[in-house]
């Protein structure tokens, strides 16, 4: 079993080598599982276990893996991994993220990040990095285009303090520690 493994696990590092990069360091199951194509389910999640404990990878959550052998920007994990587990969704940095980011509530959430989402709600634990939170949305992109814009750095929409506001009060979420003076400097 270990001698047809090596040359999988080979191959799995190499291409990582070659793909991988400072803005190319997350790779999904379905990024790698594409990659080996012949390995059946089985040896592939063997693969991908063996990766893991050898610290070829680092998982990041289920389905996302960081390839650590290069450097990345430690900061945005969570982001470029929010970005990454629903890239086929509409959805956008706001609420507890963004007024943070902007001043207006003075605590500052450390390893967790919200957003709002077309998708179900959901938390996504992702272990040593943090968690996202993803809350479900009924907006679609045109009724808040001119309230966004895009964060390079985090690959991410991100909500203007206005639009984070008014989520916030849609989404019942709690506005005890928000610093309205400031708020109210924004809209």
């Amino acid at each position: 079993m270990w001698t047809t493994l090596m040359q999988p696990i080979k191959e799995l590092t190499r291409l990582l080598e070659k793909l991988a990069g400072q803005e190319h360091y997350l790779f999904s199951l379905d990024d790698m599982r594409s990659a080996l194509p012949e390995a059946s389910p089985g040896a592939f999640k063997v693969l991908i276990s063996r990766a893991e404990r050898s610290g070829l990878l680092t998982r990041v959550c289920r389905g996302i893996y960081l390839y650590p052998r290069v450097s990345y920007p430690s900061g945005l994990v969570l982001f470029h991994t929010a970005a990454k587990l629903r890239a086929d969704g509409f959805n956008y940095l706001s609420l507890e993220t963004v007024l943070s980011d902007a001043g207006v509530i003075s605590q500052i959430p450390t390893n967790w990040i919200t957003l709002m989402s077309s998708g179900r709600s959901h938390i996504v634990n992702c272990h040593n990095f943090g968690h996202v939170e993803y809350i479900h949305t009924k907006r679609r992109p045109a009724d808040v285009a001119d309230q966004l814009s895009y964060d390079q750095e985090c690959h991410l929409w991100r909500a203007s303090v206005a639009l984070a506001l008014q989520d916030m009060k849609l989404t019942r979420r709690s506005t005890d520690l928000i610093d309205w003076e400031v708020a109210n400097e924004h809209l």
